[in-house]
């Protein structure tokens, strides 16, 4: 498959001829097996908005608090065995506390192989096939922006989204139309992120703990990535258990996004647009069940300005409700802000690449609604309207 590059945990993933993003391969210490791949990240951000707080305090300040350091390798211990790992440091302001975890550990055996087709098992800690970006978002250089679209790609609950413990399926078929490729998964999600609890359960004790879930992705590709098609389907389980003092009950959760996926890549050039609807159900916690589809899409374009600049606009929707779209009815019974419920995002952005490995981002937010901010960070309320500006310094080897 032409203009595929093994990087992080050696996964094949396509990328855009000729772009900015294309990883850069590190050779293993002379003393390791020659199999042995070794790479790293660094990078350090800086936000400020007009309003709310995103990642920090950023409300008419700036934060620093927004940084990921990783070191991933991957080891072919025999011809068909893979073995990969990847640990990280992240912090995100209050939605992640700057602990050292491990996003992904996992074996993978080829069961079958021949020219032009695949068949692996996976299995461990493993990448979620969610859409476009999902299981490479963890490495600044391989994201379009510094923020992916936040309507699908939450970051401040980005480990849950990121990897999950379980097995996988995935197979890949060369055609003389287009590269074919599946992935279906069984997996316990993660529950690491304090945001997705508080949004759950708020400040009741007790512990959410994941569930039998699973995960599929079709994917199409014709002329080693000139067009680009997905279609991701998921369901989510999880169950809250309370502790001494809980305010609720035991309860449980389910949540089901379908996400369709396109992308067209010139020769210096990229449109991507991605869809998704989002069922969301809440049962039992000692009150009436819950249950509302929610909608999100965003719009992408991406330009090579010159061999080490990049340009990228794009417009990203998200309505948690599409029975009350502008938060209306949540706000009645509830008494939090119906803008909360939605957001609309215009974003513009540059990247520079200073050098191979080093790369300084910016962008700039213009933001109509705050439903994917995190209350955590925003315990004195919200502005519907607000703007946000970006810094980001990457470094990976």
């Amino acid at each position: 498959m032409r203009h595929t590059y093994l990087i992080k945990i050696g996964l094949a993933f396509t990328l855009i001829p000729g772009s900015l993003y294309t990883p850069i391969l590190s050779a293993a210490p002379e003393w390791l097996p020659k199999s042995v791949q070794i790479h790293g990240f660094a990078s350090q951000g800086l936000i400020t908005t007009t309003d709310n707080n995103f990642f920090g305090k950023t409300d008419d300040s700036v934060s620093f608090d927004f940084r990921e350091i990783g070191l991933n390798g991957s080891w072919n211990a025999l011809t068909d065995l893979q073995l990969a790992m990847q640990i990280v440091w992240r912090d995100a302001g209050k939605t992640d506390d700057g602990g050292v975890r491990i996003d992904y550990g996992l074996a993978s055996y080829n069961l079958f192989s021949s020219e032009s087709s695949v068949l692996t098992i996976r299995g461990g800690r493993v990448p979620t096939p969610l859409g476009f970006y999902n299981d490479t978002r963890d490495v600044a250089t391989t994201r379009p922006s510094i923020l992916l679209p936040q309507s699908i790609y939450f970051d401040v609950n980005r480990n849950l989204a990121l990897s999950a413990d379980g097995g996988y399926l995935y197979g890949e078929h060369q055609t003389d139309y287009g590269d074919f490729t599946a992935h279906f998964g069984l997996i316990i999600p993660r529950m690491d992120d304090p945001d997705f609890k508080n949004v759950i359960v708020g400040s009741s004790p007790g512990n959410m703990e994941g569930d039998v879930s699973w995960v599929s992705r079709l994917g199409y590709e014709w002329q080693g990535g000139r067009v680009r098609l997905a279609a991701t389907y998921a369901d989510f389980n999880g169950d809250y258990k309370p502790e001494a003092g809980a305010f609720l009950e035991p309860g449980s959760w389910r949540f089901n996004p379908l996400i369709l996926s396109a992308q067209y890549n010139g020769e210096n050039w990229s449109l991507t647009a991605e869809y998704a609807l989002r069922r969301a159900q809440l049962k039992n916690f000692g009150f009436p069940s819950i249950d509302f589809t929610g909608q999100s899409f965003y719009f992408q374009g991406t330009y090579e300005l010159t061999k080490s600049i990049e340009g990228i606009v794009r417009y990203d929707e998200l309505v948690w409700d599409l029975d009350d779209k502008k938060g209306d009815a949540f706000t009645n019974l509830t008494g939090k802000p119906g803008h909360s419920r939605f957001a609309q995002d215009w974003t513009v952005g540059l990247r520079y690449k200073i050098l191979p490995s080093l790369m300084l981002s910016g962008e700039y937010h213009f933001i109509n609604g705050t439903g994917w901010l995190s209350e955590l960070e925003n315990k004195n309320g919200t502005t519907q309207h607000w703007n946000m500006m970006l810094f980001m310094l990457s470094y990976s080897f």
